[in-house]
């Protein structure tokens, strides 16, 4: 199941949960790291058959038997990084905080993905996606003008969680070749969200942004910068910022106009003229003429679309997994081949083969087995 990659070699433990730490988990795994996730007996129904916890052995420990836990100390006593996934004080009162795995490996990375941080008056509060979205000032962007909308679960959980932990692990992997020692990782959902918006916070300080939804250069507020609905009842997407790619749109679309691009005095007439021209033909048959065009013009794809572009095509952006195509991971490097990923693993069914690969006697396992500190699907 290893991957070669850039990571090769960064052995990194995942305590099973949802969301942002098995994405993160995902994304180590595809590029090399030796990644295995650990689940509670039984696994959970929120995190199944959601595909990114593939690509990664799965070994089932009861973190409630002190058997068990001594397992994923053993284990953590040889890792580069583990991955927290629960929420401030949980990982202590079973024996695996910080602290205690410091003692066992100095140089260990503890990485804790958390909504609201491991401190503060919201530290234990209970949340997902849209709350941290939402107290960060991502969500309040996000949607009509209306009401704020959640753009799925990106914001908190995978933009603001997922990535923002995979560089604190990349970082503090760099610091400890300086150091020597590893450290904790504080990676709080809504901080990322709040990280990720940070020009908007910046435009909004200048006077350039107004604190309202679609009123604004990138949430739909100007004509050139917002999806159309075409004959077909299918949409596009304009978005020519530039003057001179403003223009190939109208050039092509056959409108002009008596104001420059920028007025907002002609912005309800452009977004009129845009509506009406968009209407004559159907989506495909624009995106066809638009192709290698300056316009800044694409089509709005649905899932089952999207892995069937000839663009993501040829860059081999999907692969299936399971008959089902799914998107590899990004970034590329030219040194090593793209991945295939391989399908999510079930709960435990490779606990006893990975523990007998890192040391673990056949006599061992079978005691753990029969105690019920571990599980073999």
């Amino acid at each position: 199941m290893s991957i070669d990659g850039p990571l090769a070699g960064l052995s990194v433990i995942e305590l099973g949960g949802i969301g942002p730490g098995p994405f993160a988990a995902m994304l180590l795994a595809e590029l090399g790291a030796d990644v295995v996730r650990i689940d509670r007996l039984g696994g959970s129904p929120l995190a199944a058959d959601s595909a990114i916890n593939r690509s990664r052995p799965n070994i089932a420990v009861n973190l409630k038997d002190p058997e068990g836990v001594a397992v994923v100390r053993r284990l953590a006593a040889e890792a580069d990084v583990l991955i927290d996934p629960f929420r401030p004080g949980v990982a202590e009162r079973l024996g695996l905080g910080p602290d205690d795995l410091a003692e066992l490996n100095p140089r260990l990375i503890y990485a804790r993905m958390t909504g609201y941080g491991q401190d503060g008056p919201w530290a234990l509060a209970a949340g997902h996606d849209i709350t941290y979205a939402a107290l960060s000032g991502a969500l309040h962007l996000s949607g009509p003008a209306a009401k704020p909308m959640p753009a799925v679960n990106i914001l908190g959980d995978y933009a603001g969680g997922s990535l923002y932990l995979v560089i604190g692990i990349l970082a503090a992997v760099h610091d400890r070749e300086r150091t020597g020692r590893g450290q904790v990782i504080d990676a709080a959902m809504v901080d990322g969200a709040a990280s990720i918006i940070s020009m908007f916070y910046a435009l909004f300080g200048s006077g350039r942004w107004r604190d309202e939804r679609g009123v604004n250069l990138l949430d739909g507020g100007v004509p050139f910068y917002d999806t159309y609905q075409c004959a077909d009842g299918k949409w596009l997407a304009v978005g020519p910022l530039e003057p001179a790619f403003w223009a190939e749109l109208n050039g092509i679309l056959g409108v002009s106009f008596v104001r420059e691009q920028y007025d907002p005095a002609g912005f309800d007439d452009m977004r009129e003229a845009y509506a009406a021209a968009f209407r004559t033909r159907p989506r495909d048959e624009w995106a066809e003429l638009f192709e290698g065009t300056q316009a800044c013009v694409a089509p709005v794809l649905g899932l089952a679309e999207a892995p069937q572009h000839p663009h993501l095509v040829a860059r081999g952006t999907f692969a299936p997994v399971n008959g089902v195509p799914v998107p590899r991971v990004a970034p590329r490097f030219p040194a090593y081949p793209l991945p295939d990923p391989t399908p999510e693993r079930p709960v435990g069914a490779d606990t006893t083969a990975y523990l007998r690969a890192r040391g673990f006697t056949a006599r061992e396992i079978r005691e753990l087995l029969a105690s019920g500190a571990i599980h073999q699907s």
